[in-house]
């Protein structure tokens, strides 16, 4: 996912290279804006931030030998098999409705590409919420043995996480279950015409998507502080009341 978003980021700065000669046509720049957004965000941070530094260092820093879920981490892992697949066939039939998927674009562009790209975004955020449950179980199970605040930073940034995981992710999917209604069976959530209205897609969307900003920051957060204090070969971190306030 990572050296997919790189090549399409690479080809967007080609183009932005000469504004005045596209190298790419308009609408495969906008294919290309589409689907750089989507991979770096849940095919290349979220696996690598949440699902790899959070499985490798979770249990190390609980004193665990694994997260309490594993069968549910299996699942989650599995689910983005399918998710980067249905990415891939919208990068093939094309899908030139941006990262943020607004409507009225996003409802009435004709082809599969767009159905299957919220496909790919409905698996990859069940992946999502099935690992943040893993997560919460584990972390909340370690802090019942009364050492909370002299955990690691690092725990409270993946609950944090976690925790805002679980809250945003069904209001996307919520978003995106009715596009795909609006797209396929002919309701009018999104659409003047109907009774409907195209702002609450943004804000639906939003929902998710600040939150999500926070979701790619904490991990960072957590790790970065971790690492700090033990360059400077403290026992403890300084401030460490005031950062988990802060997170």
């Amino acid at each position: 996912g990572g050296f997919v978003g790189l090549a399409l980021s690479w080809l967007i700065r080609l183009n932005m290279y000469k504004p005045y000669y596209n190298l790419i046509s308009t609408e495969v720049y906008n294919y290309v804006i589409t689907n750089h957004g989507i991979a770096m965000i849940f095919f290349f941070l979220m696996p690598v931030l949440i699902g790899g530094f959070g499985n490798f260092l979770l249990p190390l820093m609980s004193g665990l030998s694994d997260l309490n879920l594993p069968r549910l981490n299996a699942l989650s892992l599995w689910l983005m098999l399918p998710s980067a697949l249905c990415m891939g066939l919208s990068m093939f039939y094309g899908t030139g409705v941006g990262w943020t998927l607004y409507p009225p674009l996003s409802s009435s562009m004709c082809g599969v590409g767009v159905d299957f790209l919220m496909f790919s975004l409905h698996l990859a955020g069940i992946s999502s919420v099935l690992g943040s449950l893993n997560f919460i179980c584990t972390i909340l199970s370690r802090f019942n043995s009364n050492i909370v605040l002299r955990s690691s930073v690092i725990l409270w940034a993946y609950l944090f996480t976690s925790i805002l995981l679980l809250l945003s992710l069904p209001v996307l999917a919520a978003g995106i279950t009715m596009l795909l209604f609006d797209r396929n069976f002919g309701t009018a959530f999104f659409d003047p015409v109907g009774g409907g209205d195209p702002i609450l897609f943004q804000h639906l969307f939003w929902f998710f998507g600040h939150p999500e900003v926070y979701v790619l920051i904490l991990p960072g957060f957590g790790i970065i502080s971790h690492i700090c204090m033990t360059l400077s070969n403290n026992d403890s971190l300084f401030g460490f009341l005031g950062l988990i306030g802060a997170m």
